[in-house]
């Protein structure tokens, strides 16, 4: 029996190391499996999701992002809506350009109506800009100003006979606060939305200094930046040619959807996905 028992832990003194090692090899294979994994993942992925800035238009505020920043955010990404001053092309301009320099990595921006003007101008040289975004937007070639634009595609609803011009300290001579008439407000910028919408609507709307009528663009950032574009058919603001003509010039990937000039806030979902398309190609 002692002799049975000396050879038994004999070989349990060989096998027990034998096993060991052998788990111990299971583990470095799974966990360089693992490791494989894991950077298959992120190669897949590409980089970090960009951050997504929104810069509304004249007429509007940053409460018309609403329903997309919703819908961006629950997706994951981190969303910024700073405030347009609406005081003219360069300030403006300079205002968002100063607010992109406060953010790290990649950055998706989209801009809305006048906004469009603005991010042509404010992303020219940031490298951190990956993508643009024109919803409902202008998107004007160097020199261009948005009357010119306007006086070439004429039919737009933001005519002097709808808009009241009010002065304000500090204005430039002859510029003053631009506002669209609250009786034509629901048919020029929210036609295609309930009524009593349309009405909150005009009456928070922010003004556009007139003098961002006159400034010329510069050297579009669309000319080195991959753009986007959200056209709405039904638009009574700029006209639908015009929207198209600058944004084949500007060779922008063009989504055409059936809605009013807040199309942000009439189909929240079609201009997310043209959000989503932008900062995803980025990646």
């Amino acid at each position: 029996m002692n002799i049975a028992h000396a050879a038994q832990r004999a070989r349990l003194r060989i096998i027990i190391p034998a096993l060991a090692a052998a788990i111990a090899a299971l583990v470095i294979a799974l966990s360089q499996v693992a490791s494989a994994q894991t950077t298959t993942r992120a190669v897949a992925s590409g980089g970090p999701k960009p951050a997504i800035v929104l810069e509304h238009g004249a007429w509007a505020n940053t409460a018309s992002w609403a329903a997309v920043i919703h819908r961006l955010q629950a997706d994951g990404y981190t969303v910024y809506a700073p405030p347009n001053p609406l005081q003219g092309l360069t300030y403006d301009s300079a205002y968002l350009a100063d607010f992109l320099h406060s953010i790290s990595g990649p950055i998706v921006l989209v801009g809305h109506s006048y906004g469009g003007d603005v991010i042509t101008n404010a992303a020219t040289g940031d490298t951190q800009v990956k993508a643009l975004v024109y919803v409902d937007a202008f998107a004007p070639a160097q020199n261009q100003t948005l009357a010119q634009l306007l006086a070439a595609y004429p039919g737009s609803c933001a005519e002097p006979s709808n808009l009241t011009v009010v002065p304000f300290p500090g204005a430039p001579a002859g510029t003053g606060d631009a506002y669209i008439t609250q009786s034509a407000f629901p048919s020029c910028m929210a036609n295609e939305l309930p009524a009593r919408e349309a009405q909150v609507l005009a009456a928070d709307q922010a003004p556009l200094a007139t003098i961002a009528l006159t400034q010329p663009s510069g050297v579009p950032a669309w000319k080195t930046i991959p753009s986007w574009a959200v056209v709405g058919t039904a638009d009574h603001a700029i006209p639908l040619a015009l929207q198209l003509a600058m944004a084949e010039n500007a060779h922008a990937h063009i989504t055409e959807v059936n809605a009013p000039h807040l199309s942000m806030i009439s189909d929240p979902g079609v201009v997310t996905s043209v959000i989503l398309q932008a900062a995803r190609a980025t990646t």
